[in-house]
């Protein structure tokens, strides 16, 4: 996309440096961004590109650095009202909608000329106009709770909130990974909607793991490796070889093993299967992959809370499970992390049954296995005994996938786990999937990103909280499970 408005610098940082006790997490960070310009800011988990973000955003300030924005210095200390007033607005890895309020109510809070007799029904107004551009056919009221929407849903409010004209106008938006939680439907109109943002001369700062969608809407990439910017390209002269190259990540190819028959897969004992009627709909041997797809909010992840549920003894007359199960958490601030907690304790909270010894808890047992996991997930921090909130979300969530596969579980449910997680990481825990599959481990994966649907052996369709369709892996496309994502017969 080249941009054809005036080239004046809109944003212009210099020898910014941010440290958190031993972290070092920026280490002189130079970024510059033109008017009506895309940017796609990429880098591996614990980069430094979410605290760059949190800088320009006034959540944070710099240990030093220049900072001018449309050719000015602040002309107070920067902060989150300097920022906001020079029409800076950012959408956050980490939601920051208030659950127990309605959207419209959400929706005041950032907008505080929202008063009067009818500010609810203006701000309904507001925020249903950005949802209707941005995402048509959203489905959302603006009296729903937010807490009782899923976690996509959500981050469609969050940013159609962001993107929602205030008192000052918007010029720059910054956004980090979202569409870590929307499906292809939803992640392809907003990228959609950032094209036509740009086109009318704003700004946009898009950090992302998916480097299709990097390649696909930015002007320029800047890659940042270790607290630095190591590299700048234009995208028309960039590919995704090149960028997880400059990243200092090998990106291994798709598991090439080849998958299990229906033949092998009934040798083995089944392990769960869902029914409906007399009939089983969804059902796992040992070892299978199984992945869920369909889009967001159809019913996948309330089918793994149900199965998680039963295997810990809840009764649900639909599901037979015979194996205890770990579960590894999308939402990680909502379901997954102990805020309270280090980063050890976080992980170890999933062993405690292979930990004990004549009673106690083996300490040292614990320091080894979360030493071990540190290593195999390549964890970036200088120390286990830190706040799980020291680390980076991709990094937080790699913890999580550690508490579940460091269990006895044999079933492992994982509810669209890769989100915020760095294309090096993801490719590791495929290879991890892979080896304990073969070793019998059963996987039950919901996943938004329809390549991770290669690593499964069966995939089941949702819409509308019933299975639509069953697709072994060699039947695997796109068109196949979108059109059967919009079809409302039961398998």
């Amino acid at each position: 996309m080249t941009s054809t408005t005036n080239p004046e610098a809109l944003l212009h940082t210099r020898d910014c440096a941010k440290s958190f006790g031993a972290v070092q997490a920026l280490r002189g960070v130079d970024l510059a961004l033109q008017r009506g310009e895309c940017i796609g800011l990429v880098g591996h988990n614990g980069a430094g590109k979410s605290t760059l973000m949190n800088l320009l955003s006034g959540n944070l300030q710099p240990d030093r650095g220049e900072f001018s924005f449309a050719g000015q210095p602040p002309s107070t200390g920067w902060d989150v009202r300097e920022s906001q007033h020079m029409g800076i607005r950012c959408v956050y890895q980490e939601l920051s909608l208030c659950p127990n309020l309605t959207l419209a109510e959400n929706m005041r809070i950032t907008q505080p000329e929202l008063c009067g007799w009818a500010w609810r029904q203006r701000a309904s107004a507001q925020l249903m106009a950005s949802l209707d551009l941005i995402f048509p056919g959203h489905g959302l009221r603006p009296d729903q709770v937010v807490g009782e929407l899923g976690i996509g849903r959500r981050q469609m409010v969050e940013i159609a909130r962001a993107f929602t004209p205030g008192r000052q106008a918007l010029e720059l938006m910054i956004l980090d990974e979202p569409t870590s939680s929307l499906d292809n439907h939803a992640a392809a109109q907003l990228l959609d909607y950032i094209r036509q943002f740009v086109a009318q001369g704003k700004s946009c700062i898009l950090i992302s793991h998916k480097l299709g969608e990097i390649l696909q809407v930015s002007d320029r990439i800047v890659v940042m490796r270790d607290g630095q910017v190591v590299e700048t390209v234009a995208t028309a002269q960039s590919s995704r070889d090149q960028l997880v190259a400059a990243m200092g990540q090998d990106e291994a190819p798709v598991d090439g093993s080849a998958p299990r028959t229906a033949q092998q897969a009934q040798s083995r004992p089944t392990v769960l299967a869902l029914r409906a009627g007399p009939a089983a709909v969804l059902h796992a041997a040992a070892g299978e992959i199984i992945g869920l797809a369909g889009l967001a909010g159809h019913g996948q992840t309330e089918l793994l809370l149900r199965l998680h549920a039963a295997a810990a003894g809840h009764s649900d007359p639909d599901i037979d499970i015979d194996a205890a199960t770990a579960f590894v958490a999308g939402d990680r601030q909502t379901d997954g992390v102990f805020g309270l907690w280090s980063i050890a304790r976080n992980m170890s909270v999933g062993w405690l049954d292979g930990l004990r010894r004549r009673g106690l808890l083996d300490l040292q047992q614990e320091r080894t296995q979360a030493e071990h996991w540190r290593a195999r997930l390549g964890l970036v921090t200088p120390d286990l005994d830190l706040s799980i909130y020291s680390l980076s979300g991709g990094n937080q969530q790699k913890v999580l996938f550690a508490r579940a596969l460091g269990s006895s579980a044999p079933v492992i449910l994982m509810d669209d786990p890769m989100r915020g997680v760095d294309v090096g990481t993801k490719h590791d825990v495929y290879g991890l999937i892979a080896e304990e599959a073969r070793g019998g481990r059963t996987f039950i994966w919901y996943t938004t990103e329809f390549d991770e649907l290669h690593h499964c052996d069966r995939v089941f369709v949702f819409h509308n909280g019933a299975v639509v369709g069953e697709l072994a892996r060699a039947e695997l496309s796109e068109e196949r499970v979108l059109n059967l994502s919009f079809e409302e017969r039961a398998a």
